[in-house]
């Protein structure tokens, strides 16, 4: 059974599930790094929330980890970099807290535009300062959305039920989409200079970090109000809180810090300030249904192969990857007979899906062809990193879709180019079963096995029968062979299945036979 740690507090509806699933799981929260460090290894999967920090150090001990499950959306508390050099998939749940979040900005800008926190301390220390905490209405005021993803769309469609006139900054954002939600599609300047009041929902990257500054504030309405559920690096704490002291910015409302647990901040001790502790997703509902669903996601994955939310490999549903199956194996047979071959460094690979393997979820498929490519030179590369790799090393890859065959109802072609040769194997399925129907232009049909003599030689008389005799007085047996060949006489392929692995001298003994011009011992 594959087995998972469960390191941060999830609901125990989760360990059910797990188990419900097939999946072993062990509880032990509040571990120090070097205790995670010397478990980790035993584990396939680690379910994790904000608690516990998945290290490049924690990953280099994970030898057998192969899926990371974060219940909740943020993942900055793993090395998802690192995770997916080692091949780890990273998962999150993005949409089990965007109701919880967003309804808690609404809460936030509602204790903002009516000074709540600040009103409720006054009387509840015996002041009656009816005069002094005059709000504003929420109603007809412009509510800017930078980020208008999940969480933010959620936010635009409440403030829309509240009388307010929405106006989203999002260069993801499709026009169509913003007519969808009902808002206004702006660009950032525009936004900045018409809003009331400013929501932030969106991930903390180089391009969002800092996006309210100093230059950003400067842009804004006179008695503008902020409010940040998200990120804490997406503010410059400093230049905001000069903005509320020269009163330009009327009131700020956060939820995240960029240190957290935030002991200390500028914001802190002020009456125009709301600050809570990273509450966004803090409701019963939220909590139980993210855990819920990273335990389902990473049993799927563990059990199934199905990805889902995942932040480092393409999305995979079950159904998919069941009607994958076959072909996967068709894209690890064919990329592991490309590498096998290619012995000079690698410029491109180029991989052709055609007929009904065009119509497929072919970013899997893909990914498994280079890790079968790469993997006779790495030891560590899988479907995870292969597309990493490639970029690292400046591997050219490429991908087209040809929707009809003359010959074939599906095939996938692999070509493979290094400094001094450009090398081609295609295959097809017959019964769901994988073929080789052509190598290097040669047409021939194969069937591959557990031990292969690959040979390529010009096709000459006598051939056959040298090569069978060497084999014979080697004692390797030939359970299945197939030919193939350009023209007669001309360039020509063979294909040998044999009972056992052959050794370097058998090799050599092939090799040293008339008429040919490589041979090669391939293992699948």
């Amino acid at each position: 059974m594959p087995r998972v740690l469960i390191s941060d507090d999830l609901s125990p509806r989760a360990v059910e599930i797990f188990a419900e699933r097939g999946v072993d799981t062990d509880v032990m929260t509040g571990l120090s790094p070097d205790e995670l460090k010397k478990i980790i290894g035993k584990y396939d999967g680690l379910a994790v929330r904000s608690a516990t920090k998945v290290t490049k150090a924690v990953l280099e001990q994970a030898k057998n980890l192969k899926v990371i499950g974060r219940a909740g959306i943020g993942v900055d508390n793993i090395d998802v970099p690192t995770a997916t050099q080692r091949g780890v998939v990273v998962m999150n749940t993005p949409f089990g807290n965007s109701i919880t979040t967003a309804e808690h900005a609404i809460a936030l800008m509602f204790a903002l535009a009516r000074q709540i926190p600040a009103a409720d301390r006054s009387t509840q220390a015996g002041k009656w300062e009816k005069s002094r905490f005059m709000g504003v209405e929420l109603t007809g005021k412009v509510l800017g959305v930078i980020g208008c993803g999940n969480i933010g769309s959620i936010v635009a469609d409440r403030a829309i039920g509240l009388k307010m006139k929405v106006v989203a900054y999002d260069p993801f954002l499709s026009a169509e989409r913003a007519v969808a939600l009902g808002v206004e599609k702006v660009e950032l300047g525009d936004l900045l200079a018409r809003a009331d009041f400013i929501t932030l929902h969106t991930p903390l990257t180089d391009a969002t970090r800092n996006v309210i500054d100093a230059k950003a504030l400067a842009r804004t309405k006179k008695g503008v109000r902020i409010i940040n559920c998200a990120r804490g690096g997406l503010l410059v704490e400093e230049d905001v809180k000069a903005a509320l002291d020269s009163g330009h910015v009327a009131g700020v409302a956060i939820d995240v810090f960029p240190v957290e647990p935030a002991r200390d901040s500028p914001f802190f001790g002020r009456d125009d300030v709301v600050a809570t502790p990273h509450l966004g997703a803090a409701t019963s509902e939220a909590q139980e249904n993210v855990a819920l669903q990273v335990a389902e996601q990473m049993s799927d994955y563990l059990t199934t192969g199905a990805v889902v939310n995942a932040l480092n490999m393409p999305s995979l549903s079950a159904e998919e990857a069941v009607r994958l199956k076959p072909y996967v194996t068709l894209a690890e047979l064919l990329g592991n007979f490309a590498g096998q071959l290619t012995t000079y460094e690698l410029k491109a690979i180029e991989i052709t899906y055609e007929g009904q393997a065009a119509e497929l979820n072919t970013k899997p498929l893909t990914a498994v062809i280079l890790a079968a490519i790469l993997a006779p030179q790495l030891d560590t590369v899988n479907m995870i990193n292969a597309p990493v790799i490639c970029r690292e090393r400046d591997i050219r890859v490429s991908e087209t879709r040809v929707p009809t065959l003359p010959n074939y109802q599906t095939l996938i072609r692999v070509s493979v180019s290094t400094e001094r040769h450009k090398r081609s194997v295609a295959g097809t399925l017959f019964g769901g079963r994988p073929r080789v129907v052509e190598v290097e232009g040669i047409v021939m049909e194969a069937e591959l096995g557990a031990h292969m003599l690959f040979v390529r030689n010009k096709d000459k008389p006598g051939f056959i029968g040298n090569l069978g005799r060497t084999l014979s007085e080697a004692k390797i047996n030939i359970a299945t062979l197939h030919l193939g060949r350009a023209a007669p006489g001309e360039d020509a392929i063979c294909l040998i299945q044999v009972d056992q692995e052959l050794s370097d001298d058998v090799l050599e003994c092939v090799r040293a036979l008339p008429n040919v011009v490589q041979a090669r011992a391939l293992k699948f």
